[in-house]
């Protein structure tokens, strides 16, 4: 099988259901947005030696395909059965990733600038996608609500939070302090 079809080359793309839309539609936009953040995400991971962070890492880039089929499949359509939904329960999961992450890092008084350690900038970066998926799915479902469900867009927003708490686990662990953003 070759990796080109040129079913693509009019500018045009065909979601899970087989329906083809053009490659701006905001559903391919917001699918596109959750594939960068895997990229990002898989970025970090080859930087990352901690086991915990490591074994999170796989298992957001395990559930941003999730995202990404969800997000790909309009409600209703045929294929709808051969994929999964993202779930309250996805969401419990990064709420528990995150709690576990935040035990060890030291209370926040301040904000603090992206960077430190590699692991922390790529964590950094990693968060800074999951944002523009959030808003690339937040526009999506303002256009079409059916298509985003509440717990996706929960998932999403806890899973830059656990990037964040990672960040700073990540700059902790290389011994590495935060730095403080302290204004103008």
């Amino acid at each position: 099988m070759k990796l080109y079809t040129r079913t693509g080359d009019d500018g045009t793309t065909s979601l899970f259901s087989g329906q083809r839309v053009p490659k701006d539609d905001p559903r391919v936009t917001a699918y596109g947005e959750s594939d960068a953040l895997n990229a990002a995400i898989g970025s970090a991971a080859v930087a990352c030696e901690d086991a915990m962070l490591s074994g999170i890492l796989g298992e957001l880039q395990k559930t941003c395909f999730v995202l990404g089929a969800d997000l790909a499949t309009p409600p209703g359509a045929k294929q709808e059965r051969h994929i999964h939904r993202i779930e309250a329960s996805d969401v419990v999961k990064l709420e528990q990733a995150i709690d576990a992450v935040e035990e060890a890092n030291t209370p926040l008084d301040s904000f603090v600038l992206p960077g430190g350690s590699e692991l922390a900038s790529r964590l950094h970066l990693a968060r800074v996608e999951a944002r523009r998926c959030e808003r690339a799915m937040v526009s999506l479902g303002s256009d079409h609500p059916e298509a985003v469900s509440a717990e996706a867009i929960q998932w999403i927003n806890r899973c830059s939070d656990l990037l964040f708490a990672m960040a700073r686990a990540a700059n902790r662990l290389a011994g590495v302090a935060d730095t403080p953003w302290t204004g103008p």
